[in-house]
């Protein structure tokens, strides 16, 4: 049973690794560890230029640097670091700021909290599947199923239908608890 999971897991990661998303989206896989998530410590990213660990409040970083770094940690687990990094952006409507707020929120525990800047990413780009798919996980986790399966409808709406959002949100429909 564990290797089937293994295996349809790793068929997926591999089918999706090369799709993009509809407008206002994500890589579709997740991301590179960087010396960000390996060496720098408490909300601090590598800068690559410097060639060692910043504060990311430093203001050396721009906000697509302050971006990527926060994916990262995010990804890797590191929610609270990654609120800090996603503070100090400079422009707080990005939609993949607020996105990745909500993801982090929910991540740790805040779920309500989170939703609203799921809500507020896509106030800014209605078509921010990646934002969609995040909510309706979230939705799920608080037993929310109607609310979700009709974020799966506005991404396959909006074009999302064969990416991983999509694939994500509706696996967790089906009770795969492995996803984002």
């Amino acid at each position: 049973m564990q290797r089937t999971q293994t295996l349809i897991a790793t068929l997926f990661a591999a089918s999706f690794a090369t799709m993009t998303f509809a407008a206002g989206s994500d890589s579709t896989t997740p991301p590179v560890k960087t010396e960000t998530t390996q060496k720098c410590k408490q909300g601090k990213v590598w800068d690559v230029k410097k060639e060692k660990c910043v504060d990311a409040q430093s203001g050396a970083l721009s906000d697509d640097d302050l971006y990527n770094a926060a994916r990262e940690l995010a990804y890797d687990g590191q929610y609270e670091s990654a609120l800090h990094v996603l503070a100090a952006a400079a422009n707080q409507n990005d939609p993949r700021i607020l996105n990745y707020k909500g993801f982090s929120l929910r991540k740790s525990g805040h779920t309500a909290e989170g939703m609203k800047f799921y809500q507020a990413a896509l106030k800014i780009d209605p078509n921010y599947i990646l934002a969609r798919s995040y909510m309706g996980q979230a939705m799920i986790s608080e037993g929310d199923f109607i609310g979700a399966k009709e974020q799966l409808v506005q991404i396959a709406d909006r074009g999302g239908k064969d990416t991983w959002a999509y694939t994500a949100l509706n696996m967790a429909l089906h009770g795969d608890a492995t996803t984002w």
